[in-house]
């Protein structure tokens, strides 16, 4: 049965919440009345920090990370391992990982990974930028931190074959990490002790 609203600009901004990942409709009416029960002004600042991060978040230009300058805190600190880059999907896994207090190299964010059914291929990540990082001569190891799915292991493989022409260690997480299992959603010790435990890449697809 249809849901009736008693107001069109109710259903609007129910429509529009149910638009977000997760959110059905029965949350969406919930969340939009509750912003109607608090006052303007924190409506306003609800909606002015959602067109802020649209508008104004930034990319780091060296691994791809969310940030508020050209370069992202992470690469900037001179404290950080710059020999050592963790590859990560997407940004969450950058948290994720941080979070765990383990790892103290620098990230590059591949934006996705290979996933030919959903349309995406190596042209549409981040993988060129990481070659030439890797090319530029500074990086001594390359840990593949991708998620262990049939997709984050050919991402892996492609991103090794990459890298194979150049005199770089290229290792990939304990399999402390179940198979199939996403990075973002694994508890941080394991996910911890997964990043000390690396093992070489060509060691990993002998198993």
């Amino acid at each position: 049965m249809t849901q009736r609203y008693p107001s069109v600009l109710l259903e609007n901004a129910v429509n529009e919440l149910a638009s977000l990942p997760g959110i059905g409709r029965k949350t969406a009416l919930r969340l939009a009345l509750y912003m109607l029960r608090r006052n303007i002004d924190y409506t306003e600042t609800f909606a002015s920090a959602l067109v802020a991060l649209r508008r104004d978040v930034k990319y780091c230009k060296v691994c791809h990370n969310i940030c508020d300058d050209e370069i992202c805190s992470i690469c900037a600190d001179t404290r950080r391992d710059h020999t050592i880059v963790c590859v990560v999907e997407n940004i969450r896994e950058v948290m994720a990982i941080e979070n765990t207090g383990q790892f103290r190299g620098v990230y590059h964010v591949l934006g996705g990974i290979i996933s030919p059914m959903d349309g995406i291929g190596p042209g549409d990540l981040q993988i060129d930028s990481l070659v030439k990082r890797v090319a530029d001569g500074d990086v001594k190891e390359v840990v593949l931190a991708l998620s262990t799915t049939m997709e984050g292991d050919t991402t892996n493989f492609f991103i090794h074959r990459k890298l194979s022409a150049y005199d770089v260690k290229v290792s990939v997480i304990a399999r402390g990490v179940s198979i199939g299992d996403e990075i973002e959603y694994a508890d941080e010790i394991t996910l911890g002790r997964s990043i000390v435990n690396r093992t070489s890449f060509n060691d990993s697809i002998k198993i």
